[in-house]
């Protein structure tokens, strides 16, 4: 969650479009996890913690945009949400969790390993990590390539926007290297050959994991 997220830029306080199709898969996942503390990496605005603050959780989460963490601030005091990235010491700060969160982060970083590694860092023994990334699979590849959309879906012009590209395999094996299994995976947004984006869950493991 290092730059360039630092310069993606809110407006206001109102959900993304992610959201629509991120937030039913999400409470599913959850569902069956008693409410309690979480961690959210990557909280932008705010709107995430703020939705399940209502569900009972306590939220708390960092994010590097200046601008999201104004607007959570001013809008949702409930929750502590704070300026942070996966490049510091999260866990000396905070404390561990036995769930943390992280929605449409993965595709910003510069170190995904330093940010695999963050998570883990911040959970508990046995604890899981839930992580949304835009889906990609050769099939939709090709269909973004044959449908013209290639170029826009590379976002090289928006200021902070995506510059890791992940499928199920990819993601999952940059969990497994830094001591997760993988023990959920959704495809959400449109008919899954096509989903927008995927989540996975990971559990932490018990032993520390070898250097990735």
């Amino acid at each position: 969650m290092s730059t360039p997220l630092q310069n993606y830029a809110y407006e206001d306080s109102e959900a993304a479009h992610t959201h629509a199709y991120l937030f039913p898969t999400l409470l599913k996942i959850l569902a069956d996890r008693p409410a309690g503390p979480i961690f959210e990496l990557g909280c932008g605005n705010g709107t995430t913690a703020s939705m399940l603050t209502k569900r009972g959780h306590t939220v708390t989460g960092v994010d590097p945009s200046t601008s999201g963490i104004e607007i959570a601030q001013r809008q949702y005091p409930e929750c502590r949400l704070e300026l942070g990235s996966s490049e510091e010491n999260l866990r000396a700060r905070f404390g561990t969790f036995d769930t943390v969160l992280s929605l449409e982060v993965a595709e910003h970083v510069y170190s995904p390993v330093g940010y695999a590694r963050a998570i883990n860092e911040l959970l508990n023994p046995g604890g899981i990590a839930i992580v949304s990334t835009p889906y990609h699979s050769y099939l939709k590849n090709l269909a973004l390539a044959a449908s013209g959309k290639m170029e826009g879906h590379f976002t090289a012009l928006w200021e902070g926007g995506h510059i890791k590209f992940w499928s199920r395999r990819t993601i999952a094996t940059l969990f497994d290297k830094t001591g997760f299994d993988e023990i959920g995976f959704y495809r959400v947004g449109r008919v899954p050959v096509l989903a927008k984006s995927m989540i996975s869950v990971f559990r932490k493991r018990d032993v520390p994991p070898a250097s990735a």
